[in-house]
């Protein structure tokens, strides 16, 4: 009898983001206190760009968990409600390691309080929409972040050109991403799913995110003194901006958000997941022994 109880207050309790895929990963990783300053094919240009990338992270994690957790007591779908929560603590865990990276990336001599200023300010614009064109916003900067992710884990010249150490930060990053790349699209899709504020979006985060992008890493060129360096920029936008660049292979998908049937899941990336939780997690893992939770380990 005292089982049956047991067994039935397990049935009832409600599902967590571990259940439904999405499992907060508490991590330690051991960031290299020493390094090759541009870490990434040991070019500035190329290398400055991944760093203001992981300044705009912290902020935006907390403009997209903001933009979910408004409409959360809308979420009645045990489902959807775990995967609200699961989105809502990786994205968390997303902001506290970048602002470790940043930290260290800050004591190497970048200038990260630039990037961090100009995402700050865009999404001060982004934050005065209304709210359902704030969450159409998340949905879409979701919809780039998703992208981002599967380029880093499908790209095996990033892996072969990042220092060692950090590139296992950028994958975890990257699996998350994929894990609950949807989640903010059901929850806009729950509460009113509307193209023209799509499209909106689109323009929405473009025209603020760009100009903030193009201003803060020109800074912190500027200020490593790469523009006397025409060879690494050259070099550095080719490797990003180049016939199959880094960033080249994500833009021609960035469209697919405007089409009238879009949902992130159309696009299957499933066995892309699996085969990463495994060599991240998995039992050789290359991040098992830095789980404090590893418990999620075996999220399937």
């Amino acid at each position: 009898m005292e089982a049956a109880v047991q067994q039935t207050a397990k049935r009832a309790r409600p599902l967590a983001g571990t259940t439904v895929g999405i499992p907060p990963r508490q991590l330690d990783f051991t960031l290299p206190a020493q390094g090759q300053r541009y870490f990434y094919d040991n070019n500035a240009t190329a290398s400055l760009f991944f760093a203001m990338l992981s300044a705009f992270f912290p902020p935006g994690e907390d403009y997209f968990v903001e933009s979910v957790r408004h409409y959360r007591k809308r979420v009645t779908d045990p489902k959807l409600k775990a995967e609200v929560s699961g989105f809502i603590g990786q994205e968390a865990i997303h902001g506290r390691e970048h602002d470790r990276l940043n930290e260290l990336l800050s004591s190497r001599g970048f200038a990260m309080k630039a990037p961090d200023k100009a995402v700050r300010a865009a999404l001060w614009v982004l934050d005065q929409l209304p709210q359902s064109q704030k969450l159409a916003c998340t949905t879409f900067m979701e919809h780039f972040t998703a992208l981002l992710g599967e380029q880093l884990l499908t790209d095996e010249l990033f892996a072969r050109r990042a220092e060692p150490e950090m590139i296992q930060l950028w994958f975890w990053h990257a699996l998350e991403e994929l894990e609950h790349k949807s989640v903010a699209y059901d929850v806009y899709d729950l509460v009113g799913n509307s193209r023209r504020e799509r499209i909106l979006a689109y323009a929405l985060v473009t025209g603020t995110m760009i100009p903030a992008v193009l201003a803060s890493w020109g800074y912190m060129l500027a200020k490593e003194g790469v523009f006397r360096n025409p060879k690494d920029i050259r070099r550095g936008m080719k490797l990003l901006l180049g016939r199959k660049g880094f960033i080249t292979r994500i833009l021609p998908q960035m469209g697919l958000f405007a089409h009238k049937d879009f949902h992130p899941d159309k696009h299957d990336t499933r066995a892309l997941v699996a085969k990463w939780r495994n060599k991240l997690f998995g039992e050789s893992g290359s991040l098992a022994s830095d789980l404090r939770n590893p418990e999620v380990a075996t999220v399937q």
